[in-house]
């Protein structure tokens, strides 16, 4: 992947986690361009496929693309941040701490990719806190 692909896959994304939106100039952990269908399952390197992922995120979602609705109990497709509206899917908690899945797609994207780990709902208090989350979506 050329450093162009990344650099344009950050922009578009304003330097945002395209699952958490966790800030990339607030983490201490890298960013990546990840690939949304993974490159073993015949995903390319191309802007339509890359999302720009905090490390937590990437390690969580690894090589799926599917995950159970623990609702429904069904296996539904994973949040696809180039076909799918983020607000269709998710909404903030009353105190912008949680992500709320609206859909079966959106709880199992919460579910796999661990959207209310610890460390964020920390990160997001301490921002709401600021005024600076949540990020525009």
């Amino acid at each position: 992947m050329t450093e162009a692909l990344r650099s344009k896959v950050r922009r578009r994304a304003n330097s945002c986690c395209e699952y958490c939106f966790a800030q990339e100039s607030l983490s201490h952990d890298p960013f990546s361009a990840e690939h949304i269908i993974p490159s073993v399952k015949g995903g390319k390197d191309e802007l339509d496929n890359l999302a720009w992922s905090c490390l937590g995120c990437n390690f969580h979602k690894f090589t799926a693309t599917t995950a159970i609705d623990l609702i429904s109990e069904e296996m539904v497709d994973l949040f696809h941040p180039r076909q799918d509206t983020w607000g269709d899917h998710f909404r903030w908690s009353e105190d912008t701490t949680h992500l709320i899945g609206l859909t079966a797609k959106g709880r199992a994207t919460i579910g796999r990719l661990k959207l209310n780990r610890e460390g964020l709902l920390n990160l997001r208090r301490v921002l709401s806190e600021a005024g600076v989350h949540p990020p525009s979506v």
